[in-house]
């Protein structure tokens, strides 16, 4: 029975209610042991409550046994695999040892799979899902479970998760909603013991009402505590459980020592006890003493503590050897070998051989997790040096693949910093790669010394190691300490694709870095290798890096990046490289240009089950949007890329999806949601010396105040641009505010500052040579020179673009002119087409200027009318897109990750705000916007 506790009581039985009407729940209950976790849990399980169920438990020595908790939680579902989406059954198939693992499945992929299957199971009935004990759970399935818990919105489901309060896994640190368990009241616990009532106040005085104490302790033993003293719940229950272990015989400890170091079955526990000759009777000591419960050929620990206590507090040979003869009857390799490892004092080579067969197990189940824990405990059994440091690289590429980077940082430095005289060696080599360019912080050139020892110079290994070290500070740290490592581990490579794709990788540094000056020069080394290389790749790769680089410093480029589309066309890169393929339009501008390329990766990563690879995926596709007139596609797309980023801890890509739906909340006119997304971008570059995305807040704020009509306010955010990209020596001039700052210089009543600029802006976007600049260069010689010829060569040029944006920009200007220059009739069919353009994309701003101007002309502007579909959140507006593209609910919802309940309560909200009824009717209003 369950003594008090009504107030949590109340919060769970209202998700229950909510999952029964087909409403999702999720709480994470947290508080230390003993405290009533499980006893909520049960509450919840129990029949009276009509829900079906699925429960799991996790435990200390299944903690790396990968997928073993979700295994548990989810084998009565698997009836239901059939009915997911076949690339998600794959993958959960493969995770859960169902079928023989093909290609390594992505933690991710299991996460959709895992949510696919909930919803799926649940249909029948509503579902409650329980997870005690939720910190002993395995990473890789508390990962599934976190990915699952985050999308849970309109299905029948309640997901309660148990766990420790203070301790680190993936459940506590992925912001659920959280119920505290604080200790009872008094008069609960006198209710719940029934001692006389001094005692009973005493005690609940001393262990903070906590109820598994108030059981289990004997007020006489805490009297001799000093008054005023902490007690400390978890080691007070930990003694008492150790005390009454204690009193077993000698044989009743070794037997209980064996069923807490594996999972309990009574068969094993059998027959490891007959190794030890050890009666297995004696458990009914352990039994009568009440530790333990024996049935369904388990033996269950009363409390996860007893099992904790029993194992801590027997003599370290003790376990070694009770480790050793579980290894010895279990017919599972992997259990073995990790008993093995348990068992194992000093090095071990052979362990360590079979621990490294057990994490490609672990990889092909995509229990990255697992594998790094068997790949670094290989390591600490390893005596060979390079051996030893090969394996602690694999588990720190392990460990990265499953999402931990400063677990993989650690395992990663150790592996190349072990012998001092090499460290220093390569520490010298390091100095000079990072010599080669021109500007850094000085906490970048103090990186370049101690972030990248390598063992032995030009050895494959270490330079694994310093790429792998190079993506994660690219991603999640430092794009300035990713430069430094790359380049130490360029110079050190021999074979010419393994340097190709160094160098590619210092290239894309160097983007978010905005140091053009080492770009540049990586460019011309990569020039010079092309000419020798065969391999498609590797050409795609190098061509694509060098063009890049070359347009970004503007320095040509452009014909590089166009041969390279042509080459992607029969060429395809491997996925960690597949954004190159993307950054091609967004360089190139132009209506052609390889942007078919862009959805065709979109939906690989997607259909791939690829969310590590989605939010710079989406980033460029939002950019792409943005430059057309899909600007509600574009918020949604960069949207999507924010809340992937957070997700999955990639901190450069969060800030470039943040100043990007900044730039494009600034042409929106929305001025707060601008200036939040800009505020919280900047924090993130400035602190990550993230330049580029600097410069893209910085262009949004400008763009926002000129939109506004405050000239001051924008002529600072350019000028702070202008310092920016002056700095990194960025000269493309598609970076460039200068037709904006010719705009301001004419409205502050300075001409010469805006001749000047339009003149300097000429010449840069002369030599770059694509439409864009160029037509944004011919507006701004429009302007300043009263050039009617200029204004036209401007419109032809956007002819060959599809920005929509700087299209109406230049009826604006045009116009404006002609207004001035008392051509009203002619002005008028400027105008009348900036405001149409403006009010058709949603730049509320900016159309109001145009129809500012047009009014003067003597003509009210006929404007847009709101369309309901502009009050279509990004995500709704994500799943009508893909349900009006023809596709169904259920592939909509494996597309986005969602479940289909999720993706229906979605569209419900659709048809709610279009005032429509049908798919035919969405289609056609999203036409229309």
């Amino acid at each position: 029975m369950l003594i008090g506790r009504e107030a949590e009581r109340r919060a769970i039985e209202r998700l229950v209610a909510g999952a029964r009407v087909g409403s999702s729940g999720v709480l994470l209950i947290t508080g230390e042991p003993g405290i009533g976790k499980t006893t909520l849990l049960d509450q919840a399980a129990a029949p009276s409550a009509g829900l079906r169920l699925l429960r799991a438990r996790g435990t200390e020595t299944e903690h790396e046994v990968p997928f073993g908790g979700l295994l548990q939680l989810l084998r009565p579902a698997l009836g239901e695999l059939d009915r997911i989406p076949p690339p998600q059954k794959a993958a959960l198939e493969a995770a859960l040892a169902l079928t023989t693992p093909g290609d390594s499945t992505g933690r991710f992929a299991v996460g959709a799979a895992t949510l696919s299957l909930l919803c799926r199971y649940a249909e029948q009935a509503p579902l409650a899902v329980l997870v005690d004990d939720a910190q002993w759970i395995d990473r890789p399935s508390a990962e599934a479970l976190v990915f699952a818990a985050r999308r849970l919105v309109a299905d029948p489901i309640v997901l309660l998760i148990a766990a420790r309060e203070g301790e680190s896994h993936p459940l506590a640190e992925a912001d659920l909603p959280v119920l505290r368990l604080d200790g009872l009241g008094l008069d609960d616990a006198r209710e719940l013991v029934g001692r006389r009532t001094a005692d009973v106040a005493q005690v609940h005085r001393m262990v903070g009402g906590n109820p598994l104490a108030l059981l289990e302790l004997n007020p006489q033993s805490l009297h001799r505590i000093r008054p005023g003293a902490p007690v400390p719940v978890p080691r007070l229950l930990a003694e008492a459980f150790s005390a009454q272990a204690d009193r077993l015989s000698p044989e009743a400890r070794i037997a209980l020592l064996v069923a807490a170091s594996d999972d309990g079955e009574l068969q094993l526990v059998a027959a490891v006890c007959d190794k030890l000759k050890v009666d297995i009777a004696v458990l009914a000591e352990a039994e009568d003493a009440g530790l333990i419960r024996i049935g369904d050929g388990r033996v269950e620990f009363r409390h996860p503590l007893v099992r904790s206590s029993v194992y801590a507090g027997a003599a370290a040979a003790t376990r070694r050897s009770v480790h050793q003869a579980i290894a010895g009857v279990l017919a599972d390799s992997d259990r073995q070998v990790w008993h093995l490892s348990e068992a194992a004092l000093g090095s071990d080579d052979e362990v360590a051989r079979r621990l490294e067969i057990v994490a490609g197990h672990a990889v092909e189940r995509g229990a990255h997790a697992v594998a790094a824990t068997a790949l670094e405990r290989a390591a600490r059994l390893t005596d060979d040096a390079a051996e030893q440091a090969r394996r602690l690289v694999a588990a720190g590429e392990a460990a990265w693949f499953a999402g931990l980077p400063e677990r993989a940082e650690e395992l990663l430095v150790e592996a190349l910093g072990r012998n001092p005289a090499q460290a220093a060696a390569s520490a010298g080599s390091a100095n000079s790669a990072a010599s080669r360019r021109s500007a850094s912080s000085a906490a970048s050139r103090r990186s370049a010394s101690s972030a990248v020892p390598r063992r032995v110079a030009g050895d494959a290994v270490a330079i694994h190691a310093q790429e792998l070290r190079g993506d994660i500070a690219v991603r999640c740290g430092s794009p300035g300490q990713a430069r430094d490592i790359l380049l130490a581990a360029a110079d050190a490579a021999d074979d010419l694709p393994t340097r190709i794709r160094l160098l590619g990788d210092i290239v894309n540094a160097c983007f978010y870095l905005g140091d053009t000056n080492t770009a540049l020069r990586v460019a011309e080394e990569l020039d010079a290798i092309l000419p020798s290389i065969d391999q498609p790749e590797s050409r795609l790769l190098g061509l694509l890096a060098s063009g890049v680089a070359r347009v970004f410093a503007g320095s040509g480029g452009s014909e590089q990046i166009r041969t390279a589309v042509t080459l992607s066309s029969t060429v395809k890169l491997d996925r960690r490289h597949q954004v190159w393929v993307v950054l091609a339009p967004m360089f190139l501008r132009e209506r052609e240009g390889g942007r078919d390329m862009i959805q065709q990766v979109l939906r690989d990563s997607r259909d791939g089950v690829a969310l590590g690879m989605l939010p710079g995926v989406l980033f460029h596709l939002a950019r792409d949007q943005a430059t057309t007139d899909r600007w509600a596609d574009a918020a949604a797309s960069y949207d999507e890329g924010i809340r992937l980023s957070r997700e999955t801890g990639q901190t450069t890509e969060l800030a470039i999806n943040l100043a990007g739906q900044a730039w494009l909340s600034a042409r929106r006119g929305r001025v707060d949601e601008c200036r939040a997304q800009a505020a919280e971008a900047i924090g993130i570059c400035t602190a990550r010396e993230i330049r580029l995305g600097l410069a893209w807040s910085s262009y949004a704020l400008g763009d926002l105040e000129l939109g506004l009509g405050d000239v001051a306010a924008a002529l600072a955010a350019y000028d702070r641009l202008v310092g920016i990209l002056t700095t990194g020596g960025m000269h493309d001039p598609d970076l460039s505010p200068a037709p904006e700052l010719v705009e301001v210089y004419l409205r502050l009543g300075r001409p010469e500052d805006a001749a000047r600029t339009a003149r300097d802006f000429a010449e840069q976007a002369t030599r770059k040579g694509l439409p864009w600049s160029l037509a944004r260069a011919a507006r701004a010689q429009g302007l300043v020179n009263d050039d009617e010829h200029a204004f036209e060569t401007a419109l032809r040029l956007h002819e060959r673009t599809l920005d929509l944006f700087e299209t109406a920009r230049t009826h604006l200007a045009y116009g404006s002119w002609l207004r001035r220059v008392r051509r009203r009739v002619d002005a008028r069919v400027q105008l009348r087409a900036a405001v149409g353009i403006f009010d058709h994309l949603g730049a509320g701003t900016w159309a109001d200027q145009a129809a500012g101007e047009l009014k003067a002309t003597g003509e009210t502007a006929r404007r847009r009318e709101h369309s309901s579909a502009d009050d279509l959140t990004p995500q709704e507006r994500q799943v009508a897109q893909l349900l009006a593209d023809g596709h169904s609910t259920r592939e909509a919802a494996a597309k986005l990750f969602l479940s289909p309940k999720t993706v229906e309560y979605h569209l419900r909200k659709v048809y709610t705000k279009l005032g429509i009824h049908s798919r035919a009717e969405l289609a056609e209003q999203l036409t229309e916007t």
